[in-house]
């Protein structure tokens, strides 16, 4: 059985769009067992989070990006996840990360190298998306990868577009893509 937690926030709903993605394609894969572990608009997760964390085989962060970053009740779950990097509970477990914005690039780069950073702290193996970008003329947001993501999934949610319209058919399919990718990685990589 390989266990995948999905810690993320979501201030409009487009990020758990994605999050519940990328649950789908970890969850697609035989014996998974997905958690999905959403923070609160003040920065907090469910009691027992970071135990259950500890017991994951691969944690997938994620974040809307805001200014250039993750948001500010992201960081406040990466603050408290201190108490799991000073017993190295997250040592050796697969992570990847997801992130999205309004506009095409919208600094998501930063938000994904932020959880890669977060990612060694803890001292976890990071797992990008693998794919190729769609990058030809006729391609577009239909299209996976059509962000051009290799660290992280990386999605456009218009700033006027509901969490019904976007992110878009292609940056889900990306997302489901990634969350299959990393259950591959961790069933290889678990003892």
């Amino acid at each position: 059985m390989i266990k995948v937690a999905i810690v993320y926030f979501s201030g409009y709903g487009h990020t758990a769009k994605q999050a519940e993605a990328v649950q789908r394609g970890a969850a697609a894969q035989e014996d998974t067992e997905v958690s999905l572990l959403r923070i609160d608009q003040d920065g907090n997760l469910p009691e027992d989070a970071l135990e259950v964390l500890a017991a994951q085989d691969a944690i997938i962060y994620g974040s809307p990006t805001y200014m250039g970053g993750p948001a500010w009740q992201f960081k406040k779950f990466a603050d408290a996840s201190s108490k799991l990097w000073i017993k190295q509970a997250l040592k050796d477990k697969v992570a990847a990360g997801f992130t999205n914005s309004a506009t095409v690039n919208g600094d998501k780069f930063s938000t994904i190298q932020y959880f890669w950073t977060l990612s060694q702290q803890h001292g976890q193996v990071w797992v990008g998306t693998g794919l190729m970008p769609a990058n030809k003329k006729d391609s577009g947001p239909a299209d996976i990868n059509w962000s051009g993501g290799f660290a992280g999934a990386l999605a456009i949610s218009p700033s006027d577009a509901s969490a019904e319209e976007a992110p878009r058919a292609g940056d889900l399919k990306t997302a489901e893509l990634l969350g299959q990718r990393v259950v591959d990685l961790a069933r290889r990589l678990k003892p």
